[in-house]
């Protein structure tokens, strides 16, 4: 036998630096275990493999999932479980699901409807086949591969679009489309009151972390350099079609001073508002600089 393979150790992966704890996890835990009220940070799959669990949530409130049932929470949703047995369930967490066929579950996502009542999932038989497998692999490893679970996740949404009925799936994945629109609705009425990020993630109720994360997943860019663009462009229109004073838009994007309000305006056109007033009166376009405030900017 090889010397150095028999010496070697075997690594385990919770020791992997690439392992991952927030895609798919597995809990077990005894009857009368409660969970308060907690935010979700991101979107949760919950499947019951063994046991009841009392499920408390706006969708599904004072509701039972019972073996073989599942849930899905949208991300910022308030969820509250108590274990009504000794109960075992599997969770599957993402921001933005890992997809086969983003056709698809655009399709669905573009067409869902909310249920009259929201009832847990039965799960049908080769999903009951690739939930077991994953307990398997769990009772191997407490923790997952990352590269693995997103496998697994992939394959599991699979599973899910094209395994149920249309309207079904349309009505389970409801939640995700309100909150996306929700999300939308809360940046654009809140982008101009907000100073950074971090006071922006905290006026949503969102560590500052998950946040970013959700933001750049629906806008494509990092937060603060989107607010910045949009002040950008508000400015210029606001000098450029309205008699407000300078003091007035100054004030409106959150300066705290005049003085701060021209640099600004320097830094991203080039000239002073009262000048770049003039000459967009004048006819002439401006458009933003390479601006040194986009080079400070650490997302």
């Amino acid at each position: 036998m090889d010397q150095q393979s028999h010496c070697n150790p075997p690594v385990g992966c919770a020791s992997c630096p690439h392992h991952s704890d927030e895609i798919l996890t597995y809990h077990h835990y005894v009857r009368g275990k409660h969970f308060p009220v907690v935010k979700c940070t991101q979107n949760t799959m919950l499947f019951v493999m063994r046991g009841d669990l009392l499920v408390n949530s706006e969708e599904y409130p004072g509701t039972t999932v019972h073996e073989g049932q599942f849930i899905l929470q949208a991300i910022g949703s308030k969820l509250e479980l108590l274990a009504l047995t000794n109960v075992a369930y599997i969770l599957f967490r993402f921001t933005e699901p890992p997809l086969l066929c983003e056709r698809l579950y655009n399709e669905i996502l573009n067409h869902s409807e909310a249920p009259l009542v929201y009832s847990p999932l039965t799960v049908i038989p080769k999903l009951k086949v690739f939930l077991n497998s994953l307990v398997l692999h769990f009772q191997d490893s407490p923790i997952l591969c990352e590269k693995f679970a997103k496998l697994k996740g992939e394959e599991l949404m699979y599973l899910l679009t094209t395994g149920y009925p249309f309207y079904t799936i349309s009505a389970f994945f409801y939640p995700i489309s309100t909150y996306t629109e929700s999300f939308h609705y809360f940046v654009m009425q809140n982008w101009e009151r907000v100073k950074n990020v971090e006071e922006f993630a905290h006026l949503g109720g969102y560590t500052t972390n998950t946040f970013r994360r959700l933001f750049k997943n629906m806008y494509n860019a990092p937060v603060y350099e989107w607010i910045l663009d949009k002040k950008r462009a508000g400015i210029l229109d606001d000098l450029r079609y309205t008699k407000q004073r300078i003091s007035t838009i100054s004030a409106h994007y959150g300066f705290e001073s005049l003085s701060h309000f021209a640099h600004f305006c320097k830094d991203s056109f080039g000239d002073t508002p009262r000048s770049l007033r003039k000459r967009m009166a004048e006819g002439e376009q401006i458009v933003p600089l390479k601006s040194k405030v986009d080079e400070e900017i650490t997302e």
